[in-house]
């Protein structure tokens, strides 16, 4: 049963052709958990595209790699995010996490990526630079990870780093790298159920 679960994970990660149904959320509260399946697309690749080509902003990829606890790559995870706009603002949607949202699913490396920009820190607030993910497992849960933030935002103070051995899905913080071209990468990887209660 095991190995036929296996076979269908490793074959749906590379058609892009599972879909995931509504898993039910395990890891305690969590406000809008049941818009990351609102519009889900019904085939989903391992590379996504969150804001638009012609979004104002700072073009930016965040990619990684989703492993289970054992270190093992998880393929056929669906990973969701959804961000601000340049301006700091979650422009109108569908949902209250607005139109610059994307899914992912996991390659059979357990590789996931975004294409987006930039997002702005809300107007006139502390908090720094994020992009808001959650991870939905086919067949069993979704929950949320800690967010993604970036190390070179000086909104990122010593109080936002603290604790990064209890981030649910692992340490969102990473460091911005530009390329030749400008554009900007980051790095999240997640671990399944990391520091998320209930999680089995």
């Amino acid at each position: 049963m095991k190995l036929l679960a296996a076979a269908f994970l490793l074959l749906s990660s590379l058609c892009g052709c599972a879909e995931a149904t509504n898993e039910p959320v395990v890891g305690g509260p969590c406000e809008g958990c049941e818009y990351v399946f609102v519009d889900m697309p019904k085939t989903i690749t391992s590379r996504a595209q969150i804001a638009p080509v012609d979004e104002k902003g700072e073009a930016l990829v965040v990619e990684g790699t989703v492993r289970h606890s054992d270190g093992k790559a998880a393929s056929g995870i669906v990973v969701y995010a959804y961000q601000t706009d340049a301006g700091g603002i979650y422009p109108a949607g569908s949902t209250r996490h607005g139109r610059l949202r994307g899914w992912a699913r996991t390659d059979s490396e357990g590789h996931y990526r975004f294409a987006t920009i930039r997002p702005g820190a809300y107007p006139g607030g502390s908090n720094p630079q994020h992009i808001h993910m959650h991870v939905i497992e086919p067949r069993k849960a979704t929950y949320f990870i800690d967010d993604v933030h970036f190390t070179d935002d000086p909104l990122l103070t010593a109080k936002h780093r603290q604790g990064e051995e209890s981030r649910r899905g692992g340490s969102g913080i990473g460091t911005p790298e530009r390329d030749a071209q400008g554009v900007w990468h980051v790095r999240r990887d997640i671990v399944l159920g990391e520091n998320v209660p209930g999680y089995r």
